[in-house]
């Protein structure tokens, strides 16, 4: 059987093969949106809808990922769920983990989506763009290096994903802040005129080999 990854069904059953290491019964779902965001796992990991938690935790039930060992209810208050990993959700969970590791996937970025289609745009008005975005990176930048200042403590091996995010982050402002300055120079640039007549010899020529 095959079962649709996402980031936030690795975090689930890792949350729950964390408590099977540590030989503890399971999980509630509040608790596992609370550590996630106690660790900081709010970065990599969209907790913040707590629906789109129970989505999940629901589509992995159904897969037999992950079974109830309990459920209680104290007074009034809604019922408390507590969940488990299966067989099958430790095999499935390590084989995501390993795969996730190694293997780097395709994704489809907005910004990039956008990229593939600014010369619609006026070189001016993508340089004036990407300069708001250059902006926004450097302040990302700082922000991430505080979280891995402020996390230090707790050693390199809790703040891996922050340097990822960070290393990335450095590496996008770098390569943005080099299109604007092509741009800003004329180094690249269009008209209306020249993509037209681009449009034309490629509809003459069909596609050019790459």
């Amino acid at each position: 059987m095959t079962y649709r990854r996402s980031t936030l069904a690795l975090a689930v059953l890792s949350l729950l093969a964390e408590v099977d290491h540590q030989q503890q019964p399971g999980m509630h779902p509040y608790k596992m949106q609370r550590l996630m965001k106690d660790r900081g796992k709010g970065e990599v990991v969209n907790v913040g809808q707590r629906a789109s938690l129970y989505r999940t935790i629901d589509r992995l039930h159904r897969k037999a990922l992950i079974e109830i060992r309990e459920s209680s209810r104290e007074h009034n208050r809604p019922e408390r769920t507590l969940y488990a990993l299966t067989d099958e959700g430790r095999t499935v969970w390590r084989d995501w983990m390993l795969d996730a590791l190694a293997a780097p996937t395709r994704e489809y970025p907005e910004f990039l989506a956008a990229m593939a289609f600014v010369p619609l745009l006026e070189p001016g008005e993508v340089a004036e763009q990407l300069e708001k975005r250059q902006a926004n990176l450097a302040t990302e930048l700082a922000r991430l290096d505080t979280q891995i200042a402020a996390s230090g403590e707790w050693g390199r091996l809790f703040t891996l994903e922050m340097e990822c995010m960070r290393a990335t982050t450095a590496a996008e402002l770098d390569w943005v802040e080099s299109v604007i300055a092509d741009l800003r120079s004329g180094r690249i640039t269009w008209t209306k005129e020249w993509l037209a007549a681009m449009a034309a010899a490629h509809d003459r020529q069909g596609t050019p080999a790459r």
